[in-house]
């Protein structure tokens, strides 16, 4: 069984620019369970200066994140059967996540992701009396802790922020799906006192509001959230401050 492939690189000391290159993968059967990344593994073999990243290859870590045939996804949790039988006789088009600089092949640049990430605050931030008492904690009901569910699971792999054509056009000041959804996390959290103080900070034309609710995020994310609504969330508090 042959499985071809199609790979953007991008080797600056070769060329300035990217360029596609051709793989062929030989294999003697195709289990159901082998992910994409086992097949890149494979072909780093035959091209040791393929260059991609990977950690923990359970979809926990998000460093994995790549453009697969079009659609931003996590090669470690992505079957490879079900992509190759989907995509047969072409090949397998596998590009780096769009509209980040690209350092080397499938490796890009998160820099701006995570400043924007960071610009949310995304950390708890309690008043000063309850953070000077450290014996105290700062307890929640089960039904306030619920709210949490679907907000705080984000690995930071960028497939949504990346997917998302708000952040094409405006990367440098629109925050994106991933900070924003963040935002949102702490800003429900019965936890934080400063919730006006998030949601004035937030309250920017371009920095929350350029999201138009396309919905590519949602359809991105390889952990089922659901960033979209986070936003839309954020912006109903914004307009009942």
């Amino acid at each position: 069984m042959k499985i071809h492939f199609r790979i953007q690189r991008y080797q600056p000391e070769h060329s300035p620019d990217p360029y596609l290159q051709d793989f062929t993968l030989s294999l003697d059967r195709l289990d159901n369970d082998m992910m994409l990344l086992a097949a890149l593994e494979k072909l780093k073999e035959q091209d040791p200066t393929l260059t991609f990243r990977s950690s923990c290859k359970e979809g926990v870590c998000g460093s994995d994140g790549l453009n697969i045939n079009g659609k931003n996804g996590l090669s470690c949790i992505t079957r490879l059967k079900p992509l190759w039988e989907s995509t047969a006789p072409k090949p397998i088009e596998i590009y780096p996540l769009p509209n980040l600089p690209i350092i080397r092949d499938l490796v890009v640049d998160m820099t701006q992701f995570y400043q924007h990430y960071q610009s949310v605050d995304p950390y708890l931030q309690s008043d000063q009396q309850a953070a000077r008492n450290l014996d105290q904690e700062i307890l929640q009901t089960p039904e306030e802790r619920a709210k949490l569910d679907g907000r705080y699971e984000c690995i930071l792999c960028a497939c949504c922020t990346t997917a998302c054509p708000s952040f094409w056009w405006h990367p440098d000041r629109f925050h994106g799906p991933a900070a924003l959804m963040a935002a949102h996390r702490f800003v429900i959290d019965s936890r934080d006192i400063p919730t006006k103080q998030r949601l004035t900070q937030l309250d920017d034309a371009y920095g929350t509001f350029r999201c138009r609710n396309i919905q590519n995020c949602t359809a991105s994310c390889p952990k089922g959230l659901d960033p979209s609504s986070a936003i839309q969330a954020l912006k109903r508090e914004m307009s009942e401050l």
